[in-house]
């Protein structure tokens, strides 16, 4: 009878895609491109990104299509971690300078930064490595296993130099081992050695301007002029905006272009000079819905591995927008990292859109059980 009522489930979960998800997204790429059309005068960021949306609601589709049980083979995960390492150690010998940092593979057309799907795949890694240990996750060698898998990735785009996704790459290990059921000793273990990596990476990894941007947050005031200066003018950018903003097109620090990298760092910035902190209040409203709907389509899923991968999505997404939000708003680091649906480029873009299509297609495999039973059965009670 349980196993009618699931085939039923997956029957009628096939298309169309999550209405929740696919509305609060809309809105958000329908704001930030007239955003980004009001101060970019000549639309080259606008038509450019333009596309990409339309290449990533294909990358959407497919993904959707996927049957996700295939993920679940070891042989699969294993492939897919083995060539994100390879990209992302080819980017040291084949990489495209960017300001000072080796974080593109141009491909003539287009490039594509690899540390954007290796987050994801290191998602898909993790919901594999804990589904089948999570009773066992109190033994402190799973903890050093995922996190030895976890720290190659780090510490290859740490030394790109790319502190913004390795500083995501963390969070999504840290969370997942969270929800996973990590002791206080063990805890207490990691943080201690996050503290030990922190501090190699500093003496041996962070080039000068990343130590400079971690100084500058630590004392704002330090060198407004010098390194400080493109988070002061974010905070700058954020409060001129008030309660209702100036209005689409009138947003002074992004057009007079006192506000650096207004398309990609800094688009909060200015989406929140023009859009005000009512505009932002409904932005975040945005994004909860999102966040909120991937982690109710995580509890309903038939294993572990989809209920796993979902709570990592949902980390993925929130650590994003924390990052990037915090450092314009001076509560974080400038690290360089995109808002989700936001910030101009297209590998960010693919790769979120690539998320929520595999997400779709574990709906076609939800079950139908109480909330309570999941999470017993999760936890190994």
């Amino acid at each position: 009878m349980a196993l009618l009522e699931e085939t039923s489930t997956a029957q009628k979960n096939k298309w169309p895609p999550d209405l929740y998800i696919i509305g609060a997204i809309l809105p958000i790429l329908g704001a930030w491109l007239v955003t980004m059309k009001s101060f970019v005068g000549d639309g080259n960021y606008f038509s450019k990104e333009l596309i990409w949306i339309l290449v990533a609601f294909v990358f959407f589709y497919l993904a959707s299509k996927i049957d996700f049980r295939i993920l679940k083979r070891t042989s699969v995960i294993v492939s897919l971690y083995g060539a994100a390492v390879v990209a992302l150690v080819a980017l040291f010998m084949i990489g495209s300078i960017t300001k000072g940092a080796k974080n593109w593979i141009n491909l003539g057309l287009f490039s594509i930064q690899p540390s954007d799907p290796a987050k994801l795949i290191l998602i898909l890694l993790l919901a594999k490595y804990f589904s089948r240990r999570h009773i066992e996750i109190a033994n402190i060698r799973h903890i050093i296993v995922s996190g030895i898998y976890t720290f190659i990735m780090f510490i290859l785009v740490a030394l790109h130099p790319d502190l913004g996704s390795a500083i995501t790459i963390f969070f999504i290990w840290f969370g997942m081992v969270l929800f996973s059921g990590i002791s206080k000793k063990h805890l207490a273990t990691v943080f201690i050695v996050g503290m030990l990596v922190f501090g190699g990476a500093w003496h041996f990894a962070f080039k000068d301007y990343q130590k400079n941007r971690i100084i500058n947050f630590i004392n704002p005031s330090s060198d407004v002029r010098g390194s400080g200066y493109n988070a002061r003018q974010a905070m700058i950018t954020v409060g001129s905006g008030e309660m209702l903003g100036k209005g689409v097109g009138y947003g002074t620090q992004s057009r007079l272009q006192f506000l650096p990298e207004y398309q990609t760092d800094f688009i909060f910035a200015a989406f929140a000079e023009e859009w005000g902190f009512v505009g932002v209040l409904i932005l975040l409203g945005l994004f909860a819905v999102i966040i909120g709907r991937i982690l109710y389509i995580a509890s309903k899923g038939e294993t572990n591995f989809e209920i796993l991968f979902g709570i990592g999505l949902a980390i993925f997404f929130m650590s994003h927008l924390i990052i990037n939000i915090g450092m314009n708003i001076g509560l974080m680091p400038v690290t360089g990292i995109p808002v989700p649906f936001m910030s101009y480029g297209g590998s960010h873009l693919v790769t979120e859109f690539i998320g929520l299509g595999l997400l779709m297609s574990m709906r076609k495999y939800s079950r139908a059980t109480h909330k309570d039973r999941i999470s017993n059965e999760f936890l190994g009670y």
